[in-house]
Protein backbone atom coordinates (compact mmCIF):
# COMPACT_ATOMS: atom_id res chain seq x y z
CA UNK A 1 0.00 0.00 0.00
CA UNK A 2 1.39 3.38 -1.02
CA UNK A 3 1.54 6.22 1.50
CA UNK A 4 0.51 9.26 -0.52
CA UNK A 5 1.55 11.60 2.28
CA UNK A 6 5.13 10.31 2.10
CA UNK A 7 5.12 10.57 -1.70
CA UNK A 8 3.72 14.08 -1.60
CA UNK A 9 6.34 15.34 0.83
CA UNK A 10 9.40 13.34 -0.26
CA UNK A 11 8.94 13.06 -4.02
CA UNK A 12 6.26 15.26 -5.51
CA UNK A 13 7.73 18.53 -4.28
CA UNK A 14 10.96 17.69 -6.12
CA UNK A 15 9.09 17.66 -9.42
CA UNK A 16 8.05 20.63 -11.54
CA UNK A 17 4.72 21.77 -9.99
CA UNK A 18 2.37 20.89 -12.83
CA UNK A 19 4.01 17.51 -13.33
CA UNK A 20 3.79 16.83 -9.59
CA UNK A 21 0.09 17.58 -9.74
CA UNK A 22 -0.43 15.13 -12.60
CA UNK A 23 1.50 12.40 -10.77
CA UNK A 24 -0.45 12.87 -7.53
CA UNK A 25 -3.75 12.84 -9.40
CA UNK A 26 -2.64 9.71 -11.25
CA UNK A 27 -2.00 7.86 -7.99
CA UNK A 28 -5.42 8.87 -6.71
CA UNK A 29 -7.39 8.01 -9.83
CA UNK A 30 -5.83 4.54 -9.91
CA UNK A 31 -6.71 3.94 -6.28
CA UNK A 32 -3.07 3.47 -5.28
CA UNK A 33 -3.22 5.96 -2.44
CA UNK A 34 -5.41 4.14 0.02
CA UNK A 35 -6.10 5.92 3.29
CA UNK A 36 -8.38 4.41 5.94
CA UNK A 37 -11.34 6.72 6.45
CA UNK A 38 -11.77 7.71 10.10
CA UNK A 39 -15.30 8.53 11.20
CA UNK A 40 -15.92 12.21 11.78
CA UNK A 41 -16.56 13.63 15.21
CA UNK A 42 -20.35 14.25 15.37
CA UNK A 43 -19.52 17.83 16.39
CA UNK A 44 -18.35 18.48 12.84
CA UNK A 45 -21.62 17.51 11.13
CA UNK A 46 -23.03 20.44 9.14
CA UNK A 47 -26.46 20.97 7.57
CA UNK A 48 -26.16 23.47 4.71
CA UNK A 49 -27.50 23.96 1.17
CA UNK A 50 -30.10 21.30 1.94
CA UNK A 51 -27.26 18.78 2.32
CA UNK A 52 -25.66 16.96 5.25
CA UNK A 53 -21.87 17.26 5.42
CA UNK A 54 -20.05 14.82 7.71
CA UNK A 55 -17.48 17.58 8.27
CA UNK A 56 -17.11 21.13 6.91
CA UNK A 57 -13.66 20.71 5.32
CA UNK A 58 -13.77 20.54 1.53
CA UNK A 59 -11.33 20.37 -1.35
CA UNK A 60 -11.48 23.53 -3.44
CA UNK A 61 -11.79 23.45 -7.21
CA UNK A 62 -8.54 23.22 -9.15
CA UNK A 63 -7.09 19.92 -8.02
CA UNK A 64 -9.49 17.53 -9.76
CA UNK A 65 -10.53 19.62 -12.74
CA UNK A 66 -11.97 16.72 -14.72
CA UNK A 67 -13.63 14.60 -11.99
CA UNK A 68 -11.01 11.86 -12.29
CA UNK A 69 -10.38 10.89 -8.65
CA UNK A 70 -13.50 11.68 -6.65
CA UNK A 71 -13.80 8.42 -4.72
CA UNK A 72 -10.17 8.52 -3.58
CA UNK A 73 -10.37 12.19 -2.62
CA UNK A 74 -13.47 11.66 -0.51
CA UNK A 75 -11.77 8.72 1.23
CA UNK A 76 -8.96 11.05 2.31
CA UNK A 77 -11.42 12.63 4.75
CA UNK A 78 -12.88 15.62 2.96
CA UNK A 79 -16.47 16.46 3.81
CA UNK A 80 -16.98 17.47 0.18
CA UNK A 81 -15.02 17.82 -3.05
CA UNK A 82 -15.46 20.43 -5.77
CA UNK A 83 -14.40 19.50 -9.30
CA UNK A 84 -13.47 21.94 -12.06
CA UNK A 85 -13.35 24.57 -13.20
CA UNK A 86 -15.07 22.99 -16.20
CA UNK A 87 -15.76 24.90 -19.43
CA UNK A 88 -18.19 23.80 -22.14
CA UNK A 89 -15.44 23.00 -24.64
CA UNK A 90 -12.05 21.45 -23.83
CA UNK A 91 -9.41 24.11 -23.26
CA UNK A 92 -5.62 23.81 -23.06
CA UNK A 93 -5.20 26.90 -20.91
CA UNK A 94 -2.30 29.32 -20.89
CA UNK A 95 1.26 28.54 -22.06
CA UNK A 96 3.64 26.77 -19.68
CA UNK A 97 5.17 27.32 -17.21
CA UNK A 98 1.99 28.43 -15.48
CA UNK A 99 2.18 26.99 -11.96
CA UNK A 100 4.79 28.14 -9.42
CA UNK A 101 5.61 27.18 -5.83
CA UNK A 102 6.59 30.02 -3.51
CA UNK A 103 8.02 27.70 -0.89
CA UNK A 104 9.34 30.42 1.40
CA UNK A 105 5.84 31.88 1.64
CA UNK A 106 3.87 28.60 1.68
CA UNK A 107 2.08 29.87 -1.39
CA UNK A 108 1.42 29.10 -5.05
CA UNK A 109 0.93 31.33 -8.08
CA UNK A 110 -1.01 29.93 -11.00
CA UNK A 111 -2.02 31.25 -14.39
CA UNK A 112 -3.47 27.98 -15.68
CA UNK A 113 -6.37 29.56 -17.55
CA UNK A 114 -9.18 27.00 -17.03
CA UNK A 115 -7.29 24.09 -18.58
CA UNK A 116 -9.74 21.18 -18.62
CA UNK A 117 -11.26 18.45 -20.80
CA UNK A 118 -14.68 20.07 -21.12
CA UNK A 119 -18.21 19.28 -20.00
CA UNK A 120 -18.64 16.01 -21.90
CA UNK A 121 -15.62 14.37 -20.24
CA UNK A 122 -16.56 15.58 -16.75
CA UNK A 123 -20.18 14.50 -17.18
CA UNK A 124 -19.19 11.00 -18.29
CA UNK A 125 -17.10 10.51 -15.15
CA UNK A 126 -19.68 12.03 -12.83
CA UNK A 127 -22.30 9.60 -14.13
CA UNK A 128 -20.02 6.74 -13.07
CA UNK A 129 -19.18 8.03 -9.58
CA UNK A 130 -20.27 6.20 -6.49
CA UNK A 131 -23.20 7.84 -4.69
CA UNK A 132 -21.10 8.44 -1.55
CA UNK A 133 -19.92 11.86 -0.41
CA UNK A 134 -20.86 15.37 -1.48
CA UNK A 135 -19.53 16.61 -4.82
CA UNK A 136 -19.86 20.05 -6.35
CA UNK A 137 -19.04 21.28 -9.85
CA UNK A 138 -17.22 24.56 -10.44
CA UNK A 139 -18.13 26.09 -13.81
CA UNK A 140 -16.07 28.40 -16.00
CA UNK A 141 -16.45 30.03 -19.40
CA UNK A 142 -14.31 29.34 -22.45
CA UNK A 143 -11.71 32.01 -23.07
CA UNK A 144 -12.92 32.68 -26.64
CA UNK A 145 -16.64 32.43 -25.90
CA UNK A 146 -18.93 34.98 -27.55
CA UNK A 147 -21.50 34.56 -24.74
CA UNK A 148 -19.97 33.65 -21.39
CA UNK A 149 -23.30 33.62 -19.62
CA UNK A 150 -24.50 30.97 -22.07
CA UNK A 151 -21.40 28.94 -21.17
CA UNK A 152 -22.41 28.94 -17.50
CA UNK A 153 -25.97 27.96 -18.37
CA UNK A 154 -24.73 25.07 -20.50
CA UNK A 155 -22.56 23.92 -17.61
CA UNK A 156 -25.44 24.13 -15.17
CA UNK A 157 -27.76 22.17 -17.46
CA UNK A 158 -25.12 19.51 -18.13
CA UNK A 159 -23.57 18.96 -14.70
CA UNK A 160 -26.34 20.19 -12.40
CA UNK A 161 -28.23 16.87 -12.51
CA UNK A 162 -25.02 14.96 -11.73
CA UNK A 163 -23.70 16.80 -8.65
CA UNK A 164 -24.88 18.03 -5.25
CA UNK A 165 -24.25 21.73 -5.89
CA UNK A 166 -22.91 24.02 -8.62
CA UNK A 167 -20.47 26.91 -8.27
CA UNK A 168 -20.30 29.75 -10.80
CA UNK A 169 -16.70 30.94 -11.02
CA UNK A 170 -16.63 34.58 -12.12
CA UNK A 171 -13.48 35.47 -10.20
CA UNK A 172 -10.53 33.69 -11.81
CA UNK A 173 -7.89 36.31 -12.72
CA UNK A 174 -6.50 34.13 -15.51
CA UNK A 175 -9.27 34.52 -18.10
CA UNK A 176 -9.24 38.08 -19.47
CA UNK A 177 -12.40 40.01 -18.65
CA UNK A 178 -13.99 37.27 -16.55
CA UNK A 179 -14.03 39.29 -13.34
CA UNK A 180 -16.15 41.93 -15.06
CA UNK A 181 -19.08 39.56 -14.48
CA UNK A 182 -18.88 40.61 -10.81
CA UNK A 183 -20.01 44.12 -11.81
CA UNK A 184 -23.58 45.08 -10.90
CA UNK A 185 -25.19 45.08 -14.36
CA UNK A 186 -23.39 42.00 -15.66
CA UNK A 187 -24.00 40.06 -12.44
CA UNK A 188 -27.71 40.86 -12.59
CA UNK A 189 -27.90 39.47 -16.13
CA UNK A 190 -25.86 36.41 -15.20
CA UNK A 191 -27.87 35.51 -12.10
CA UNK A 192 -31.24 36.15 -13.76
CA UNK A 193 -30.44 33.77 -16.61
CA UNK A 194 -28.92 31.17 -14.30
CA UNK A 195 -31.87 31.14 -11.93
CA UNK A 196 -34.25 30.69 -14.86
CA UNK A 197 -32.14 27.81 -16.14
CA UNK A 198 -32.01 26.22 -12.69
CA UNK A 199 -35.79 26.45 -12.33
CA UNK A 200 -36.14 24.45 -15.54
CA UNK A 201 -34.09 21.53 -14.19
CA UNK A 202 -36.04 18.46 -13.09
CA UNK A 203 -34.29 18.69 -9.71
CA UNK A 204 -32.95 22.21 -9.06
CA UNK A 205 -29.47 22.14 -7.56
CA UNK A 206 -27.99 24.55 -4.97
CA UNK A 207 -26.21 27.40 -6.72
CA UNK A 208 -23.17 29.26 -5.38
CA UNK A 209 -21.11 32.16 -6.72
CA UNK A 210 -17.32 32.23 -6.27
CA UNK A 211 -16.04 35.78 -5.82
CA UNK A 212 -12.64 37.44 -5.66
CA UNK A 213 -10.87 38.48 -2.45
CA UNK A 214 -9.83 41.77 -4.08
CA UNK A 215 -13.19 43.52 -3.78
CA UNK A 216 -13.89 47.01 -2.47
CA UNK A 217 -16.66 47.66 0.09
CA UNK A 218 -19.10 48.97 -2.53
CA UNK A 219 -18.51 45.87 -4.67
CA UNK A 220 -19.15 43.59 -1.71
CA UNK A 221 -22.45 45.31 -0.98
CA UNK A 222 -23.44 45.13 -4.65
CA UNK A 223 -22.65 41.41 -4.96
CA UNK A 224 -24.39 40.59 -1.68
CA UNK A 225 -27.48 42.54 -2.79
CA UNK A 226 -27.60 40.76 -6.17
CA UNK A 227 -27.13 37.33 -4.58
CA UNK A 228 -29.96 37.93 -2.14
CA UNK A 229 -32.34 39.44 -4.70
CA UNK A 230 -31.88 36.59 -7.16
CA UNK A 231 -32.11 33.89 -4.50
CA UNK A 232 -28.89 31.99 -5.02
CA UNK A 233 -27.85 29.73 -2.17
CA UNK A 234 -24.37 30.85 -1.24
CA UNK A 235 -21.04 32.50 -1.90
CA UNK A 236 -17.51 31.12 -1.92
CA UNK A 237 -15.11 33.77 -0.61
CA UNK A 238 -12.74 33.96 -2.33
CA UNK A 239 -10.62 32.99 -5.29
CA UNK A 240 -6.90 33.62 -5.81
CA UNK A 241 -5.65 37.19 -5.45
CA UNK A 242 -3.85 39.41 -7.93
CA UNK A 243 -2.51 41.57 -5.09
CA UNK A 244 -0.94 41.09 -1.65
CA UNK A 245 2.63 40.57 -2.90
CA UNK A 246 4.42 43.18 -0.78
CA UNK A 247 5.30 40.91 2.15
CA UNK A 248 6.40 37.88 0.12
CA UNK A 249 10.01 36.69 0.26
CA UNK A 250 10.14 34.20 -2.62
CA UNK A 251 12.06 35.31 -5.72
CA UNK A 252 8.94 34.28 -7.68
CA UNK A 253 6.72 36.78 -5.85
CA UNK A 254 6.20 39.04 -8.87
CA UNK A 255 5.21 36.20 -11.22
CA UNK A 256 1.98 36.95 -13.08
CA UNK A 257 -1.06 34.98 -11.99
CA UNK A 258 -3.34 34.35 -9.03
CA UNK A 259 -1.75 33.93 -5.60
CA UNK A 260 -3.05 31.33 -3.15
CA UNK A 261 -1.86 29.90 0.15
CA UNK A 262 -0.73 31.39 3.43
CA UNK A 263 -0.50 35.07 2.31
CA UNK A 264 -4.16 34.94 1.26
CA UNK A 265 -5.48 33.84 4.64
CA UNK A 266 -5.79 37.27 6.25
CA UNK A 267 -7.27 39.17 3.29
CA UNK A 268 -9.71 36.39 2.32
CA UNK A 269 -10.92 35.99 5.91
CA UNK A 270 -11.50 39.74 6.18
CA UNK A 271 -13.57 39.68 2.97
CA UNK A 272 -15.48 36.66 4.29
CA UNK A 273 -16.42 38.64 7.40
CA UNK A 274 -17.47 41.57 5.19
CA UNK A 275 -19.81 39.29 3.23
CA UNK A 276 -21.15 37.77 6.45
CA UNK A 277 -22.09 41.23 7.68
CA UNK A 278 -23.56 42.21 4.31
CA UNK A 279 -25.71 39.08 3.98
CA UNK A 280 -26.68 38.83 7.68
CA UNK A 281 -26.82 35.04 7.73
CA UNK A 282 -29.21 34.78 4.77
CA UNK A 283 -26.70 32.97 2.52
CA UNK A 284 -24.41 30.00 3.08
CA UNK A 285 -20.83 31.23 3.01
CA UNK A 286 -17.86 29.01 2.13
CA UNK A 287 -14.51 30.30 3.37
CA UNK A 288 -11.40 29.53 1.34
CA UNK A 289 -7.95 31.04 1.08
CA UNK A 290 -4.86 30.09 3.07
CA UNK A 291 -6.40 27.38 5.25
CA UNK A 292 -3.59 25.19 6.59
CA UNK A 293 -4.64 24.19 10.12
CA UNK A 294 -7.56 23.60 12.43
CA UNK A 295 -7.05 27.11 13.79
CA UNK A 296 -7.42 28.52 10.27
CA UNK A 297 -10.61 26.56 9.63
CA UNK A 298 -12.01 27.69 12.97
CA UNK A 299 -11.20 31.32 12.14
CA UNK A 300 -13.10 31.01 8.86
CA UNK A 301 -16.10 29.56 10.67
CA UNK A 302 -16.00 32.30 13.30
CA UNK A 303 -15.85 34.84 10.46
CA UNK A 304 -19.12 33.52 9.01
CA UNK A 305 -18.34 30.38 7.00
CA UNK A 306 -20.56 27.33 7.33
CA UNK A 307 -18.12 25.39 5.16
CA UNK A 308 -14.37 25.70 4.52
CA UNK A 309 -12.22 24.77 1.53
CA UNK A 310 -8.48 24.29 1.05
CA UNK A 311 -6.04 23.23 -1.67
CA UNK A 312 -2.64 24.96 -1.61
CA UNK A 313 -1.73 23.71 1.88
CA UNK A 314 -1.83 20.14 0.56
CA UNK A 315 1.17 20.98 -1.64
CA UNK A 316 3.25 21.57 1.48
CA UNK A 317 1.60 19.32 4.09
CA UNK A 318 0.28 16.35 2.13
CA UNK A 319 -3.12 14.67 2.65
CA UNK A 320 -2.42 13.89 6.31
CA UNK A 321 -3.32 17.53 6.89
CA UNK A 322 -7.01 16.77 6.41
CA UNK A 323 -7.25 14.51 9.44
CA UNK A 324 -5.22 16.93 11.56
CA UNK A 325 -7.56 19.80 10.70
CA UNK A 326 -10.67 17.75 11.49
CA UNK A 327 -9.31 16.65 14.87
CA UNK A 328 -8.07 20.11 15.85
CA UNK A 329 -11.25 21.84 14.72
CA UNK A 330 -13.40 19.48 16.78
CA UNK A 331 -11.16 20.06 19.81
CA UNK A 332 -11.40 23.83 19.44
CA UNK A 333 -15.18 23.76 19.09
CA UNK A 334 -15.51 21.57 22.16
CA UNK A 335 -13.07 23.66 24.21
CA UNK A 336 -15.10 26.79 23.48
CA UNK A 337 -18.34 25.13 24.52
CA UNK A 338 -19.97 24.72 21.11
CA UNK A 339 -22.19 21.69 20.62
CA UNK A 340 -21.88 21.89 16.83
CA UNK A 341 -19.89 23.64 14.13
CA UNK A 342 -23.06 25.51 13.14
CA UNK A 343 -23.19 27.18 16.57
CA UNK A 344 -19.77 28.71 15.96
CA UNK A 345 -20.60 30.24 12.57
CA UNK A 346 -20.11 34.00 12.77
CA UNK A 347 -19.29 33.89 16.49
CA UNK A 348 -16.25 36.08 15.92
CA UNK A 349 -18.44 38.87 14.52
CA UNK A 350 -20.68 39.23 17.57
Amino acid sequence: MIDLNTIALAVLRRLEPERAHRVALGFLKRGWAKTPRVEDDPLLRVEALGLTFSNPIGLAAGFDKNAEALDSLLRLGFGFVEVGSVTPRPQTGNPRPRLFRLTEDRAVINRLGFNNQGLAAAAARLRRRRPAGIVGANLGANRDSADRIADYIQGLETLGPLVDYVTINVSSPNTPGLRQLQGAAELDRLLARLMAARAALTQPVPLLLKVAPDLEPAEIESIADAALRHGIDGLIVGNTTIGHRAGLTSPLRDTAGGLSGRPLFGPSTARLADFARATKGRLVLVGTGGVASGADAYAKIRAGASLVQLYTALVYEGPGLIGRIRRDLAARLRADGFSSAAEAVGSGLR
